[in-house]
């Protein structure tokens, strides 16, 4: 298998992620993505990954133009970045216009390379949410035969920002994967830091999980000994509490990250796509030496675009030095 690909039931996948959503539902990206580029932030080699659809339309806390998808906003009010803190915060909530839309209009069948699809159920109880899967599950499996290229499917049970508690819906991640396992694709599922690593083997051990994603934003307050929310954002009351609190995405992330996977790789034996607070090849390189199968990129788009192209380099080489020195492992 080559240095740049991770390969799962046979698909091929570049081995530098995107974070679902970073370039919208389709890969079209959004607004400030024009001025970013004359920046330096280029997506070139890097596996696609759709922002996270529900399964029925959600408003979220994002306006959307009338397609549904395209923000209304250039700077959306539900999202702050702060440049020089290397940080943002969200509360968008998963605005989107549901499932059978994004199926209907066709884009994700068109692709010719490798990507995935992210999904999470977001009703209030356990029986619902499952519900909620099997509806998508088959919504999918409907369109199957469409696709030009094969995907993937991340079970997103780590989004802070619809009201849902990602630790216990970890609990509920055996089902989950034995539903979404019917459609015989790549599965990897998406969690936070606060589902603890021998938690995540665990969950890891089931034989529809080919991946486990880490990590995706932490809520408002976590780990309260090691980010400093009042330094950061000016108080102990978070700037989109009128939203739910929103969500910690950057910098803070990265020791988080890096000493989960140092923990999780003495007992996960799948495949780890590690993200989160990625800013420099520096990073990117912290990640990989730790035994990340895969990483993810996500707010150096906005934090650090200039650093995009350097960091993607250094990925693929450090990939590369693994493999010649370990054999992949």
């Amino acid at each position: 298998m080559p240095a740049d690909t991770l390969e799962l039931r046979g698909v091929p996948f570049l081995r530098v992620f995107q974070m679902s959503g970073a370039t919208n539902f389709f890969g079209e990206g959004y607004a400030f993505h024009r001025l970013w580029k004359h920046l330096g932030m280029d997506w070139s080699r890097t596996t696609f990954a759709a922002k996270t659809t529900t399964l029925l339309a959600r408003a979220g806390n994002m306006p959307l133009q009338r397609d549904s998808i395209t923000p209304q906003e250039w700077c959306p009010k539900c999202i702050i970045a702060k440049p020089r803190q290397g940080v943002t915060l969200n509360a968008v909530g998963l605005s989107g216009p549901g499932t059978h839309t994004l199926l209907t209009r066709g884009s994700w069948q068109l692709r010719n390379e490798p990507f995935w699809i992210s999904f999470m159920p977001v009703t209030e109880t356990p029986q619902k949410r499952h519900r909620e899967l099997v509806a998508f599950r088959n919504l999918l499996s409907a369109r199957m035969a469409e696709f030009r290229s094969p995907f993937g499917l991340q079970l997103n049970l780590s989004c802070p920002n619809v009201g849902l508690n990602g630790s216990k819906l970890a609990e509920e991640a055996g089902d989950m994967l034995s539903v979404a396992g019917t459609l015989r694709i790549p599965l990897a599922l998406k969690l936070n830091l606060l589902v603890p690593p021998r938690l995540a083997a665990a969950i890891a051990e089931h034989p529809a999980c080919d991946a486990l994603h880490v990590t995706n934003a932490l809520p408002w307050g976590s780990f309260p000994d090691e980010i400093d929310w009042e330094e950061l954002f000016g108080g102990r009351i978070s700037p989109l509490a009128h939203l739910g609190g929103g969500a910690l995405s950057g910098k803070p992330l990265l020791p988080l990250v890096l000493r989960w996977l140092a923990e999780a790789r003495k007992h996960v034996r799948k495949p780890i796509i590690a993200g989160g607070g990625i800013l420099s090849p520096a990073d990117a390189e912290a990640m990989i030496n730790l035994g990340a199968a895969a990483i993810a990129l996500g707010v150096i788009g906005i934090l650090r675009p200039w650093r995009m192209r350097s960091t993607i380099k250094a990925a693929y080489q450090r990939f590369a030095l693994h493999e010649r020195l370990y054999g992949g492992d």
